[in-house]
Order: C-alpha cells, then structure tokens, then sequence
C-alpha cells in the first residue's frame, strides 16, 4: 500500500474545454481562484512559466508550468526551496485533467505527492481546502465565458 498524500477532488463544468482552459492559464482569471503577484505578467501561461512567492523566513515557493496539452492536461510543479526533502521536478505538483463529454468539461484536480516532503501533512490540509475553493471559482468563471 502506498503512503501517497494527494488531493483529489472532481468537478463537472458547463463550459467547453476551451473556456475552462482560458480561465486555468489566464492570470486575469487565475488571480481569483489562486494567488498570484500583483506585478505577475499579463500573459497566458505556458510551460516554463513560474510564480515565486518570496516567504517571510526568507525562503521561496515556487510554482512552474512543466506540461500545458491545452484544453488537455495542464501541470503545475510545485517547489519549497526550504524543503529539507527536494523531490524531483513534477513529484509535488498541481495536476488539473479536461475532459470533453457533450456540452460539459469533466474537471480532475489532483495536488500532490506531500508525503514526499517533511511537514506533508500541513501542505496537504491547506491543499484540501485550496481545491474545493478552486474548483468552484474555476467553475464559475469558465461557465460565465459560455455564450
């Protein structure tokens, strides 16, 4: 049996994946249903790109885009740099899978692994809650983007 600690939670959107897309890589959209810096780019977000966010002990978290097959899979990497335990690039990470099915989009939210990480515990009782919020508002504005 596996020790893994991951979130995992499941939404269904009345929206294509077209939008649900849009509203996972569009920091306009991103900023409400995750943090992000007030002076984060415009862009859309694509493989490469980071948020850091620098911690009042003088540590950083840092996410990284590592898989965007859009209206597909998008991967989100996850990084403490004052993680005592460095797992490997993608092993702690915010996956979100899209599937089509009729006029709705099958959302997957997987966040995850922290068992690899020490204080695991911490992160993945934040992640649960983080999840259910993210899922709802992602919901919301993908179904107000539909015609």
């Amino acid at each position: 049996m596996s020790n893994e600690r991951s979130v995992r939670t499941e939404i269904v959107i009345h929206a294509s994946p077209a939008h649900v897309w849009e509203v996972l890589v569009n920091p306009k959209y991103v900023a409400e249903w995750d943090e992000l810096p007030e002076d984060y780019p415009k862009e859309r977000m694509t493989v490469g790109s980071k948020v850091i966010w620098d911690l009042p002990n003088g540590e950083q978290s840092i996410t990284k885009i590592i898989k965007a097959d859009e209206e597909k899979e998008l991967v989100i990497a996850l990084l403490g740099t004052g993680w005592e335990m460095k797992p490997n690039e993608g092993e702690v990470a915010y996956h979100y899978n899209l599937k089509a099915k009729d006029d709705k989009t099958f959302v997957t939210i997987c966040i995850g692994d922290f068992s690899l990480i020490k204080d695991g515990q911490m992160y993945y009782d934040a992640s649960v809650e983080f999840a259910e919020n993210a899922k709802t508002t992602i919901k919301r504005l993908a179904e107000s983007l539909q015609d």
